[in-house]
């Protein structure tokens, strides 16, 4: 039989930042989606910061895929390696590695490697793999360096925030009201439009007009991953005032009844601070701002999931 054709690709950007804060970021997976523009969702399933597993849906030649790999994780040379544990088509195999290493200028190199295989040797295939390597790569190298290297940092960009409402209720029908997105618009007062498609099950792309408290409204774009227990998400068109913005439905289950909470994790651009709020806006201001107009959404589609779950759960009693 032929030998299977294997190929390998390097990528390599150069970053006014140490090696150690590079690594950090690439060790942390969880934070991979507001930090790379590829990833969608990504969270490790067992291990710890030596070796894990992950699991990962990320855009692949403008499709979103997913996929487990092993990881093993070394912060003493500053190296991760990775093999693909579950691929899908027209991935056969995949493996790799990212190393950052001290450059002669003072600045780091950090390397992303990747050896891979097609189902199947096709040529095609190998040539979609390729594609999306290369897009893939090129695109998290540099969002990479764009952090690592923006002022202020990452820490005074991030914002994080949760709203929770109690659901007096079946866990399923409070999960099914957020999965069922397409009847917001008749559901919540804040969504003019919203258009759905699940280019496969358990994953959805959505656009909505919302409604903002002038009566103006804004477009965004969205994909989001339905889990048994969750349903994380992910803004691919965002406002300006934002360079992403990832979140997250969950529903737990207490003896009160359903803890049903909104998790929102927003990276502000504060080059879009003066412009949009005024010369003289802090960051601080962006991210009051932003933490209202996130959260009262937020809150309304909670209390109106709460208002029909228990609405439904009387009429059944």
């Amino acid at each position: 039989m032929p030998a299977q054709d294997i190929r390998h690709t390097d990528h390599r950007i150069l970053v006014s930042a140490p090696a150690e804060t590079l690594y950090r970021l690439v060790a942390d997976v969880g934070g991979w989606p507001h930090l790379f523009t590829p990833t969608v969702h990504a969270e490790r399933v067992d291990g710890d910061d030596r070796r894990e597993r992950i699991r990962i849906w990320a855009f692949a030649n403008g499709e979103v895929r997913s996929w487990t790999s092993l990881r093993e994780l070394d912060p003493d040379t500053r190296r991760v390696e990775f093999r693909q544990e579950v691929s899908q088509a027209p991935v056969a195999s995949m493996t790799g590695s990212w190393t950052m290493a001290p450059a002669p200028d003072g600045r780091t190199e950090v390397v992303l490697g990747h050896t891979f295989a097609a189902v199947g040797d096709s040529a095609p295939d190998l040539a979609w793999i390729d594609q999306a390597v290369d897009r893939n790569s090129r695109s998290e190298l540099g969002c990479l360096k764009e952090i690592a290297e923006r002022s202020p940092g990452l820490d005074e960009l991030l914002l994080s925030f949760d709203d929770t409402v109690l659901v007096r209720g079946p866990r399923e029908e409070a999960y099914d009201f957020i999965r069922r997105c397409e009847l917001w618009p008749e559901r919540l007062p804040h969504v003019a439009r919203l258009e759905l498609t699940e280019p496969e099950d358990g994953v959805q792309k959505m656009v909505m007009d919302t409604r903002a408290p002038d009566g103006t409204t804004h477009t965004t774009e969205s994909v989001r991953v339905c889990l048994p227990e969750r349903i994380v998400y992910k803004q691919t068109v965002l406002p300006p005032i934002m360079a992403a913005h990832t979140g997250a439905w969950t529903f737990e289950e207490t003896a009160e009844g359903v803890a049903a909470t909104s998790h929102h994790t927003v990276v502000l651009r504060a080059d879009a601070v003066p412009t949009l709020l005024g010369p003289d806006a802090t960051l601080a201001q962006a991210r009051d701002k932003v933490r209202a107009a996130l959260g009262a959404n937020s809150r309304t589609t909670l209390e109106h999931a709460k208002a029909l779950v228990e609405r439904s759960a009387r009429a059944g009693r």
